[in-house]
């Protein structure tokens, strides 16, 4: 039986919470990609068969608010956002939780003010070598994910078995920057972001040329060799990338090396099932149609931004972090590219309209409810 972690009950909501049960009971074996309907007057919702709170997030949450609950009168801090929601990070701070440096790094409290009486919870996204050593003395709640540590334990293995370990990821992301930080420790690393790195860096594996220390700068590990360090290489990924895009990626690594007589290994055993299986019920919800989409998600959450990119490729879709975005039904407000953006005439005149929804593995049920009620209201 799955674990069932104990988080704040105002994460749960009487809609979505209710559905997932629902679904779960009577599709265990989660064979059914079918998106879940609810009718109202004027509109016809089609929730995506997974999405929201995955296992890793729930972790994250429990062992926060653990730590709140075992250390009353100390001072709390985190490396940086728990998760990348803004909801979620809002309610530790309003209890007292402070944040060191933000997600990119850019100190909030000096670490020289951290003492051995403070609490330090190390995020769901895990955080780099550098920094653990840094902290060292100082009491720490560790609520990585799961699966991303197995990620590093398979950087790990790749790289004591002489391989060059490929990274599928943003190079900023902090999940990325903990990954790199192991995977550079046990041998030659480079990050890669999408398919078109992946063939620039294939030059290299070619032996065609160039300058690879400024086409990769910043995301290589000291000592790279691109002569000899891209001859035996293995694919890891950001767990929160498209799982496609990785394996597709590795595929396409798999498919360069072997023609050139070098070795690569499989690692497709190091996807995260969560973002698999968000990903998969948003393809499959897109294919029943409908006449746009909303996806509820932290601006900066990777994997939120992939559910909204799905989406984007079949029919108008509108990435928001909440209820309070949709101002009325002509207007939303919305991240679209790298910009917060207001969209007017976003809602079809005609009834019922049919609205698609799917949430970030860091967006409570309770959020996503938030919506249903918002766009119900407005439409009737």
């Amino acid at each position: 039986m799955a674990r069932a972690f104990t988080i704040p009950s105002f994460y749960r909501s009487p809609i979505v919470s209710s559905l997932k049960r629902s679904r779960a009971e009577e599709d265990p074996r989660k064979k059914d990609l079918s998106p879940t309907i609810i009718e109202h007057p004027g509109v016809r919702f089609k929730l995506a068969r997974h999405f929201g709170f995955c296992f890793g997030v729930e972790n994250a949450i429990e062992t926060a608010f653990r730590a709140l609950e075992e250390n009353p009168g100390k001072r709390i801090f985190l490396l940086s956002e728990m998760i990348h929601n803004p909801a979620v990070n809002r309610d530790l701070e309003e209890r007292g939780v402070r944040f060191l440096m933000t997600t990119d790094g850019t100190p909030i409290v000096p670490l020289s003010e951290i003492t051995n009486d403070d609490i330090v919870i190390i995020p769901a996204f895990g955080t780099t070598v550098s920094m653990l050593e840094k902290l060292e003395g100082i009491r720490t709640y560790d609520a990585t994910c799961p699966f991303v540590e197995k990620v590093w334990t398979r950087a790990r293995q790749l790289g004591t078995q002489g391989y060059t370990i490929i990274i599928h990821g943003k190079h900023y992301h902090e999940e990325t920057k903990a990954t790199f930080s192991r995977a550079a420790l046990a041998g030659p690393s480079v990050i890669v972001r999408d398919r078109s790195e992946a063939e620039r860096l294939a030059k290299y594996i070619k032996g065609e040329g160039g300058n690879f220390f400024e086409e990769f700068k910043g995301k290589y590990s000291k000592m790279f060799d691109p002569t000899k360090d891209l001859k035996k290489i293995g694919v890891v990924n950001q767990t929160t990338m498209l799982a496609h895009e990785t394996i597709e990626i590795a595929e396409y690594f798999k498919e360069l090396v072997s023609s050139l007589g070098y070795e690569f290994a499989d690692t497709r055993d190091t996807l995260c099932y969560a973002t698999e299986e968000n990903q998969s019920a948003v393809h499959e919800m897109v294919k029943q149609g409908g006449d746009l989409a909303i996806v509820v998600g932290g601006y900066n959450s990777s994997n939120t931004t992939h559910l909204a990119k799905i989406c984007s490729k079949y029919l108008p879709t509108y990435h928001i972090k909440d209820d309070s975005e949709i101002i009325s039904s002509s207007e939303i407000r919305h991240l679209k590219g790298q910009n917060v953006e207001v969209t007017l005439g976003w809602l079809p005149a005609n009834k019922p309209v049919e609205v698609l929804i799917s949430a970030g593995a860091s967006s409570p049920d309770s959020l996503v409810d938030s919506v249903i009620q918002r766009v119900a209201e407005i439409v009737t």
